[in-house]
């Protein structure tokens, strides 16, 4: 998946920005003046301009909708979001040399698609362990169906996915590499094993959810979980199923 565009957001903004300004007018009739506002562009417009900048927002302000009010009919709220969001845009740069030591960031929506898509709803409003269940099931699910494995899931599906074993009938495997006899092959496949075992085990761990100070808080625990999800992913998406 490619990155942002943040030349193209930050024009989206502006032209949000510029069909939603309120516009004050000064009219009369019958000798009565009538002052008041009214929006520069078409509510159809402002409508469609705001879908785009929502999109831009979950991007750039991960977690925004938490506290979006109920009725925004005049986009007051949205602007003010989407003014923070070109803020943002603009400074990206300064502020990572300035605030932090530069370190490459790391984009939910870059991860391998079984880890994110189904998730991405809920990290979007903030409910950051959710987004990670959903990554476990998805997986699971991915594997089950590569493998034509509906009897068994998680860690058992994963145990004997990557077993050394030769594949018996309705029990393929899933290969990462070819068998050269080496230890290469055998660790590769011990490891995968044992990484997907722990994943599937860890997260039902209430403990494992529950960020220490200094950690980050909740939505970079998740973050690291969804990575290690995307990991494992991208092993099965990329290996050979073999049969007996």
């Amino acid at each position: 998946m490619s990155k942002l565009n943040p030349e193209w957001a930050i024009k989206e903004i502006d032209q949000f920005l510029h069909v939603t300004d309120q516009v004050a007018y000064d009219n009369s009739d019958g000798g009565v003046f009538i002052i008041g506002t009214y929006t520069r562009g078409s509510e159809t417009e402002a409508s469609q301009r705001a879908h785009v900048v929502e999109q831009i927002l979950d991007r750039v302000l991960p977690g925004w909708r938490q506290e979006r009010p109920a009725k925004d009919q005049s986009h007051a709220w949205l602007r003010d979001q989407a003014s923070r969001a070109k803020a943002a845009l603009h400074r990206a740069a300064e502020l990572a040399e300035n605030l932090g030591d530069n370190a490459p960031d790391m984009d939910a929506a870059n991860l391998h698609p079984w880890a994110w898509d189904n998730g991405r709803s809920y990290w979007n409003t903030g409910h950051y362990h959710q987004a990670v269940m959903q990554a476990a099931i998805r997986i699971n699910a991915e594997a089950q169906a590569k493998l034509g494995r509906m009897d068994v899931s998680e860690t058992v599906l994963f145990n004997e996915a990557f077993s050394l074993d030769a594949p018996k009938e309705g029990a393929p495997r899933l290969r990462l590499m070819k068998n050269d006899g080496g230890r290469t092959y055998q660790n590769l496949h011990r490891g995968a094993r044992s990484f997907a075992d722990g994943l599937y085990t860890a997260i039902r761990n209430p403990g494992m959810h529950q960020p220490r100070e200094g950690d980050g808080g909740e939505e970079q625990l998740a973050l690291e979980q969804l990575a290690a999800f995307s990991l494992l992913a991208r092993w099965i998406d990329q290996a050979d199923v073999d049969n007996p």
